[in-house]
């Protein structure tokens, strides 16, 4: 018998390859210990290192019998200081400070160049710039040309290269630049299932966005999932247009925080993981979760709370960057982090009928979706199955946690590897069947093959009449294995 390897917790693991983990056997190894997702980042690397990590993690998921997503995270604006003759300076509060986008030599104490040229035309005297992720803070005393003389605020170490926020935002820079262009046909040419979008601040970024990717991708037949990713105090009050021209939104806690402040963030992450639940989107909750593991083989206590927290309000997917990209424990940060789901998941209210009360849905293929959760959960069933052309089905029901596993069985690979992003959704791939009677039967043997129902098992299934029409899901058989 072939068991089913696939996670037993429902929130989904995101995992950043980079030269701690870009190795065939370590992949293997996260990917058994429940990784779902495999991010790229285009912030670092060459087009070819992509495509070679990419073709080594489909190779992963063929060795281990499982299939995983790939998500494509562009680099977006480089909103940055240039670099210093020294590497690094140290500023000390009080002191004067200018950024100048017109200098071209290596910066030292009085001064440093920009990558980012367009800083002297987005700031005004009295803002508040923050540099390295907050921890230097300037205040603006005035724009002279294309230099912007500051006060240290909040002084200590600045190195090369180090990123630019205005607290409160207000940045022009572009969500897409060249490079991201150019990114998006590399992602492309291997389709990558997901792509992250960074630093968009309305629903405009991430259509420009869909079309370069739709156009870079036409000739594979192939259409990614679009993530954006918050991370500017301007794309708060546009979440919603964000949220209905993506795909999904991930909680990027560390710029976010910067521009909106520390306090901020809690209370807008679970407001964007209820709304992105309530439009039938999926979010990642990102940004420092295991960091203290980049060094260390445990986590601290107030990390192991934030990625319960995160689990408990609902994310889809819990997100792990330098952790396993370049700290010294990526396998054993996977390990930490599968564990932590279980366990919170295992303390999650398993109230179900509240979700239903005062909805309505007109379509026939949600309303089939919505029926299966409610039956299956009243008949205590032991899976719920839905036979899937386009993973709409599987979708509308992971926003709802109906505590019974969804097994997502589809005939289209990309439509497999898109799902595995999707909270309590664990997709498999089945052979194309037309005839219905032969579908239902064939789906039950491979539950049956993989250990996940046996002998006089009660579970629910969904599919569309006539099969393989994307969006027909128009039947609900409550079925016992027999």
């Amino acid at each position: 018998m072939i068991t089913d390897r696939l996670p037993r917790h429902a929130t989904k693991i995101v995992a950043t390859l980079g030269p701690a983990s870009n190795t065939p056997e370590l992949l293997e190894q996260m990917i058994l210990n429940k990784v779902s997702v495999v991010r790229l980042n285009f912030s670092h690397g060459t087009a070819q290192d992509h495509i070679d990590r990419a073709a080594m993690v489909r190779e992963a998921a063929r060795k281990t019998g499982r299939e995983v997503a790939i998500m494509a995270d562009l680099q977006g604006p480089k909103i940055r200081v240039g670099k210093f003759a020294q590497g690094k300076v140290w500023l000390e509060p009080g002191a004067k400070f200018v950024l100048d986008a017109s200098r071209t030599e290596p910066g030292d104490t009085d001064a440093v160049g920009l990558d980012y040229k367009d800083l002297p035309r987005d700031v005004r005297p009295g803002d508040k710039l923050l540099l390295n992720d907050g921890l230097i803070v300037l205040t603006v005393d005035a724009v002279r040309g294309e230099a912007v003389h500051t006060t240290v605020k909040l002084g200590g170490e600045l190195s090369n290269n180090k990123g630019i926020n205005k607290q409160g935002g207000g940045l022009t820079a572009p969500a897409l630049t060249a490079k991201d262009m150019e990114d998006i046909k590399t992602a492309m040419s291997f389709q990558a299932d997901y792509v992250a979008v960074s630093f968009p601040k309305n629903a405009t970024d991430m259509e420009m966005a869909r079309q370069l990717c739709n156009v870079a991708a036409a000739e594979f037949g192939h259409k990614p999932g679009l993530i954006a990713k918050i991370e500017r105090a301007e794309a708060i009050p546009k979440l919603e247009e964000i949220l209905r021209a993506s795909d999904g939104i991930m909680v990027a806690r560390g710029d976010l925080a910067v521009e909106v402040g520390n306090a901020a963030v809690p209370a807008l992450q679970k407001k964007m993981i209820r709304m992105a639940r309530d439009m039938d989107k999926v979010v990642i909750t990102a940004t420092q979760m295991m960091e203290s593991m980049i060094t260390n083989p445990v986590p601290t206590r107030a990390e192991v709370s934030d990625v319960a927290n995160a689990v408990l309000d609902g994310t889809d997917a819990v997100m792990l960057s330098a952790e396993t990209a370049s700290g010294r424990y990526p396998l054993e940060t996977v390990q930490e982090m599968s564990r932590i789901c279980e366990a919170a998941e295992s303390a999650e209210d398993k109230m179900l009928d509240a979700d239903f009360s005062g909805k309505t849905y007109s379509r026939i293929d949600q309303s089939i979706a919505m029926g299966a959760l409610f039956t299956a959960h009243h008949l205590g069933a032991k899976a719920i199955v839905a036979l899937t052309e386009s993973g709409s089905t599987p979708l509308w029901m992971s926003r709802h946690r109906a505590h019974i596993p969804m097994y997502a069985l589809t005939s289209r690979l990309a439509t497999q590897r898109r799902m595995a992003l999707y909270r309590n959704v664990r997709p498999l791939l089945m052979d194309s069947e037309s005839d219905r009677d032969t579908a239902l039967e064939q789906a039950e043997a491979h539950l049956k093959k993989r250990g996940i129902v046996q002998t006089g098992d009660v579970y629910a299934i969904t599919c569309g009449e006539p099969m393989g029409a994307p969006g027909g899901t128009n039947m609900l058989k409550i079925c016992r294995a027999s």
